[in-house]
């Protein structure tokens, strides 16, 4: 009888097993392409148990020159470190390409909020043959208007530009950065209605959390290249009910993606080097030095997509240099590929490397270094030679302190030079 009671009792409790367990499920659906403006998603079986081994990929689509805001409802994955089991992974494009990864994520806490730099975006669900959660719940929707901006670059416009925008529009933009770095906003297109106070229409950018630093900007003028005090910069549109203009288009830089060096020498590379660089970025370094010097740049490595195999020209991925401080500055060159440029020099004390990748096919990317140099006129004779060099660029020395050799050969002032002279006393080729 007791043998009897302690089998049906084993029964029950196999019956009744330990408790809810997910499935290896042969051919799960999953996945697709979401095309509406707006909808949602989530992991198979959502809210119960997601199966073991267990890939979906969402492609989601929106109206080109739209961008995706996605959101998360729910959301409970297998927790690891590095989260190498269950994850969710975000792309900042069509294709899983690693350059074009915003995030991985597992654990109990949601992903924040993210916002596409163009109109389509990936989301990856990967589940692995042990311990499995509830999973998650997402949405999505068409930004035509607004949002959080947390790519390394990126562009705004203004609604249904470059047509004319609606009436009566009120939109948000936060651009944040990862980490203390600054976010810089570049306008190169702005027809917005005005008048002398920007009451009608306008732009407004705010470089902290309230409306104290903020600047407002009407018109046609375009407005000046400005740079967060911060991580954030805030964007704000306002149209009023009637008259209207073609609106705005600005380029974002933020993070790795926009730098300022000021030094004597440095070196520096594109995002995530030596691993591949994103997609869809636009990124700006710029080498400012004292009035008088000249900057030089060194590339260490360059390793970008190859040139268009029909025009052999970098239609695609492509670094460039600028003489100047911008891009209207003249063009010293423009390369990808693998081989190395030689060395450029600007002719003033600023230069600009812009780095763009397009939408597909990412890299290793570039290392450079960069000195400062001080430009030298020699000029020779049969008897003697002269060095004129700019007072600018040795400012902080006094004349007598420039000299050749010794101090009986000091410099004498000319005009904005300081000029050292001096006559060949032997002929020879010792190096000195």
């Amino acid at each position: 009888m007791l043998a009897e009671r302690g089998a049906c009792l084993l029964l029950a409790v196999a019956l009744l097993g330990p408790g809810p367990r997910a499935q290896a499920m042969e051919g799960v659906k999953c996945g697709g392409v979401l095309s509406a403006p707006s909808g949602n998603f989530s992991s198979p079986n959502f809210p119960r148990l997601y199966p073991y081994n267990t890939e979906c990929s969402w492609l989601i689509v929106v109206a080109e020159g739209s961008s995706v805001l996605l959101t998360f409802h729910a959301f409970d994955l297998e927790y690891h470190d590095t989260c190498s089991f269950d994850f969710l992974e975000i792309y900042n494009g069509a294709s899983p390409d690693k350059g074009n990864l915003l995030g991985r994520f597992c654990g109990k806490v949601p992903p924040p909020p993210f916002t596409s730099s163009w109109h389509v975006m990936s989301v990856v669900f990967h589940s692995d043959k042990h311990v499995a959660s509830r999973g998650f719940s997402a949405g999505y929707q068409k930004d035509v208007c607004g949002g959080v901006l947390t790519g390394l670059s990126g562009v705004l416009t203004s609604p249904e530009y470059p047509n004319n925008y609606p009436n009566s529009m009120e939109c948000h933009w936060v651009i944040r950065a990862a980490g203390p770095a600054s976010v810089k906003l570049v306008f190169v297109d702005f027809q917005v209605e005005g008048n002398e106070e920007c009451t009608y229409d306008y732009v407004a950018v705010l470089g902290g959390p309230g409306p104290t630093r903020g600047h407002h900007y009407c018109g046609s003028t375009r407005p000046p290249t400005l740079v967060s005090l911060g991580h954030e910069l805030q964007v704000i549109f306002k149209s009023d009910f009637n008259i209207g203009g073609r609106g705005f288009k600005a380029y974002y830089f933020s993070g790795q993606c926009q730098e300022v060096y000021m030094t004597m020498r440095g070196n520096f590379s594109s995002p995530r080097y030596p691993s591949s660089y994103p997609n869809n970025i636009r990124c700006h370094w710029t080498i400012r030095l004292p009035p008088g010097y000249r900057v030089k740049v060194f590339f260490l490595d360059l390793d970008l997509e190859e040139p268009n195999s029909l025009t052999k020209t970098c239609d695609f991925d492509h670094l460039a240099a600028f003489d100047g401080p911008s891009e209207e500055a003249p063009l010293l060159g423009n390369w990808c590929g693998h081989h190395l440029p030689p060395p450029v020099t600007s002719s003033h004390n600023q230069l600009l490397l812009l780095l763009h990748t397009d939408r597909s096919t990412t890299r290793r990317g570039f290392s450079v270094a960069y000195i400062g140099v001080v430009p030298m006129n020699v000029s020779c004779s049969r008897t003697d030679f002269q060095i004129l060099i700019s007072m600018q660029a040795l400012a902080p020395l006094e004349r007598t302190k420039v000299y050749l050799g010794s101090r009986s050969c000091v410099a004498q002032e000319v005009g904005g030079n300081f000029r050292i002279q001096a006559r060949f006393d032997t002929c020879g080729t010792e190096s000195q």
